[in-house]
């Protein structure tokens, strides 16, 4: 999220699947609703392991957001499909080509994410599963960004590539850049929104930059 992936505004889609429900809440409601339902994903996602643990944290997410809707929105038995709707994942334009052409370059392409075990699902959805080599979530790694552990996963996974041979581009400065830095490897800060402090940092607008004439080198990465 940030760096390959975005989503469309969850509020509006949330009031339109309930309507569809028979059910009508605001938009402030409904983002009431799912700040709560994101809160508490963020402090679970690394229980989902496998299709069973994400089925029930899907469950759980669902309980959260329903506590957290109007009383009369309340008590829809399909809730958990409603949420899942809501949530609509995209890749943003630059990434689909800029991918390509780092494979095309001999780039081993290996993502990297603090997210349940549906990673593989949410990059097969959006098309970039065919561009990258591998994924790695913290669900499966057993370890969470800024950790070097799930760095080292993702190393291996590329075939073995030493840390100064490599790159890791991520939007999140305590995560992705302490991480990547605490594990050998060179960061890029992705600041897609132009507000991110990156002093000391190389930071560019989007992963075009990654190509560019000026991008970094590569090769054996």
């Amino acid at each position: 999220m940030g760096t390959l992936l975005g989503f469309d505004p969850p509020a509006p889609l949330l009031c339109a699947e309930l309507a569809r429900r028979g059910v009508t809440i605001g938009r402030d409601e409904a983002a009431v609703a799912l700040r709560a339902e994101i809160a508490y994903y963020r402090a679970h996602h690394d229980e989902a392991v496998d299709g069973a643990a994400l089925a029930d944290l899907r469950d759980r997410c669902a309980g959260v957001l329903d506590a957290a809707l109007p009383e009369h929105a309340r008590g829809l038995p399909d809730l958990r499909d409603v949420l899942l709707a809501s949530l609509r994942f995209r890749a943003f334009p630059d990434v689909p080509g800029v991918l390509a052409q780092l494979r095309s370059r001999g780039a081993a392409l290996v993502v990297v994410s603090n997210w349940d075990v549906s990673l593989h699902e949410a990059l097969a959805t959006t098309g970039l599963a065919p561009l990258v080599d591998a994924a790695i979530s913290s669900a499966e790694a057993g370890a969470a960004k800024p950790d070097p552990a799930i760095f080292a996963r993702a190393l291996e996974l590329a075939g073995g590539v030493a840390p100064e041979r490599a790159l890791h581009v991520g939007d999140s400065v305590e995560a992705d850049v302490a991480g990547a830095r605490a594990a050998g490897i060179a960061p890029v800060l992705v600041d897609r929104t132009g507000r991110a402090a990156a002093r000391g940092l190389r930071a560019i607008a989007d992963l075009r930059a990654l190509v560019g004439p000026e991008g970094p080198t590569l090769q054996g990465a």
